[in-house]
């Protein structure tokens, strides 16, 4: 009988994943914010967490998360919190390559997420997810892993509509 047992860990991300980063992103950019070479660089710069999950030796995501105090992010999304919280850990992004989705992936990457925002004291890990369109599968994790929408604004010039949620880390 085989093992079809995968191996999946979780590290920082480093420079020989940015291919795959860029790829990654650019498959999934409906959801998410365009990325280059050169914004990769700089958002990689200003992360407080880059993480990626490797399966049996590969890529197979990535997550992306920023604190409170990135005054030159130019994210709508970010901008909200930071206009009402004092200290946050925002998820800029989290994205599984298609071959490794359901894969419990997502809920380790933030295991990590929410292990370092306690190590840090930070009470609140922050996200957002569109609802124009509707990302349900986005929605059902979020609630999965313990965020309720804390408000909602429309972004992209007024065409998508995004639920602001926050989660409690204690």
């Amino acid at each position: 009988m085989k093992n079809n047992t995968k191996k999946t860990i979780i590290r920082a991300a480093e420079e020989r994943d940015y291919d795959f980063i860029l790829k990654t992103n650019l498959d999934n950019v409906k959801v998410l914010s365009p990325m280059n070479a050169e914004r990769l660089q700089w958002l990689a710069g200003m992360a407080e967490l880059f993480l990626v999950a490797e399966v049996d030796g590969k890529a197979a995501a990535f997550l992306m998360a920023l604190r409170e105090g990135a005054n030159q992010y130019d994210s709508e999304n970010y901008r909200w919190f930071s206009a009402r919280y004092d200290s946050f850990l925002y998820v800029d992004r989290i994205v599984i390559a298609e071959p490794y989705r359901n894969m419990g992936i997502g809920t380790k990457l933030y295991q990590a997420v929410f292990d370092h925002a306690k190590k840090q004291n930070v009470s609140f890990v922050t996200c957002e997810v569109d609802t124009i369109p509707y990302n349900e599968i986005s929605l059902n994790f979020h609630k999965k892993m313990g965020f309720r929408e804390v408000g909602t604004q429309f972004v992209k010039l007024n065409c998508v509509t995004v639920s602001l949620q926050e989660a409690n880390v204690y």
